[in-house]
């Protein structure tokens, strides 16, 4: 069994290795300090821990919430590798790659999920997986504001097409980034000096592309894929001229971490030949059309700040809970994905996905109105709060047990306590509850004498609240309290 987890391992957590290109491209050469000597910590000891850290960017293509829906290219690889090995991600959000760098020789994240160029600098202090894609560094550059009225040929004669003509231009670009290097490279090459000035450490390549939109810089350098990305959002734009050759792109892992680094570079010889990193690849760079309609909605995490129509919502009825509203936002988007018209194929209706009975209790006429749905289920989330106030004590512990309740009823979870008492566990730690609620679909245990309800599909409820807070803790990342 260990070694089938272990092969099943290399193969997935390789599929997150095939990433995006999005964020920071870093040259180790302009930073000031020593390296950090890397710590000894490879495969074994990162899956006896049983979880593993991994450093990625914020930005519309890597990681990002969209209508309450987690998505981004690295992402969704990193979603496979949950699902698949049942080992934990916990997803960093690092802006900056110097400091994913030193939290990666620290032990503090196992891989670097950026894409990163691969450079003869860099190899001095991270080892690099094998590339998964190649890509050019190219010149973002404004059109005039009347260009739609131009043809062609008129458009090229106000743009940059010749890299001569950077001579004495000022190009904006990424902090300690490899476009520093590209574009130094060019200089070298046009014999004439192009200058160069690097933006402040929290500013991302996104953020420098739309400065260049609203006329605030006039040049900036990106990865090619970004470019096109964002000229999707943005039609004005221009990035049809390069600054660089291909260059390789990859993860990155600390330099005394072979096996792991063996097991990132076997999944992507496999991905490529499956075409799997072409897949995910042209999902998020490659549809414009679903690129523009994500950049103009006010519900993306990286433009309008929010989950759903339905927020202020959730912020009124969350103060009643006493509850983060991201948090009950992510449980009405487990149970509805934010669609009030919703129907269960067991009957369950609207944001909360109230049954009939419950919310006639309630006193919800309409379901499928989003102010009664969501009023009359907190209504029963405090209810059941009430319920488990004697029992369990602890508030993060009872909002597993109220979850679970609004999930399954409160009776199967009262009849997972007595199993966990009965087997001499602890029935306010739902740790312990969690475990013979999944036994509750098993014969021998839901005809107990202890069990008062009966059969439960236990994996339901414990599932949704792993999935719930799961997705609480990226809500929590992704959207300002």
């Amino acid at each position: 069994m260990k070694q089938l987890f272990y092969f099943c391992f290399i193969i997935v957590l390789s599929i997150a290795c095939s990433s995006d290109e999005n964020s920071q491209n870093v040259i180790v050469e302009n930073q000031t300090e020593e390296p950090i000597p890397p710590v000894d910590l490879d495969l074994a000891e990162i899956i006896e821990r049983g979880y593993i850290n991994v450093a990625v960017d914020y930005s519309s293509t890597t990681y990002f919430v969209y209508r309450g829906e987690i998505m981004g290219f690295e992402y969704e690889l990193l979603k496979m590798l949950e699902d698949y090995f049942k080992i934990k991600v916990n997803i960093i959000v690092l802006p900056s790659i110097e400091d994913a760098i030193s939290k990666l020789n620290k032990g503090e994240v196992d891989i670097i999920a950026y894409p990163l160029t691969i450079t003869r600098e860099r190899k001095k202090i991270i080892s690099f997986t094998t590339h998964y894609i190649s890509q050019r560094q190219v010149l973002v550059q404004r059109k005039l504001e009347n260009w739609r009225d131009m043809k062609l040929h008129e458009i090229d004669k106000t743009l940059i097409r010749d890299q001569v003509d950077l001579i004495g231009k000022e190009v904006h670009v990424l902090n300690h980034s490899s476009y520093i290097d590209a574009l130094e490279a060019m200089s070298d090459q046009v014999g004439g000096d192009i200058i160069i000035t690097e933006d402040a450490p929290n500013v991302d390549t996104e953020q420098l592309i739309k400065n260049v939109v609203e006329g605030v810089y006039d040049y900036t350098v990106s990865d090619e894929n970004i470019a096109n990305v964002n000229k999707s959002y943005y039609p004005i734009l221009d990035v049809e001229t390069p600054v660089s050759f291909p260059r390789r792109i990859a993860w990155a892992v600390r330099m005394n971490a072979p096996k792991l680094l063996d097991t990132l570079n076997y999944g992507i010889g496999g991905l490529k030949k499956e075409g799997m990193i072409k897949i995910i690849y042209d999902k998020y760079f490659k549809s414009s059309r679903k690129a523009r309609e994500i950049a103009k909605s006010d519900y993306a995490s990286f433009s309008g700040q929010k989950l759903s129509p339905y927020d202020d919502l959730f912020k009124e009825n969350a103060i009643k809970l006493r509850w983060d509203w991201r948090l009950l936002a992510a449980l009405v988007y487990q149970e509805s994905r934010f669609d009030p018209k919703t129907t269960s194929w067991a009957g369950a209706q609207g944001l909360m996905q109230m049954m009939p009975a419950t919310a006639r209790e309630q006193g919800v006429r309409d379901r499928t109105n989003p102010v009664q749905s969501l009023n009359g289920g907190t209504k029963y989330l405090i209810w059941l709060e009430k319920q488990w106030d004697s029992r369990v004590t602890d508030p993060d512990e009872q909002l597993k047990f109220v979850m679970a309740s609004y999930n399954v009823g409160i009776g199967h979870v009262y009849d997972a306590c007595a199993l966990t008492e009965k087997f001499g566990g602890d029935p306010t730690k739902w740790i312990d509850v969690r475990g013979n609620l999944l036994k509750l679909s098993t014969h021998k245990y839901f005809s107990d004498p202890v069990v008062k309800v009966g059969y439960a599909r236990g994996s339901e409820p414990v599932n949704y609240v792993d999935e719930i807070l799961l997705r609480y803790d990226r809500y929590k990342q992704l959207i300002p309290e």
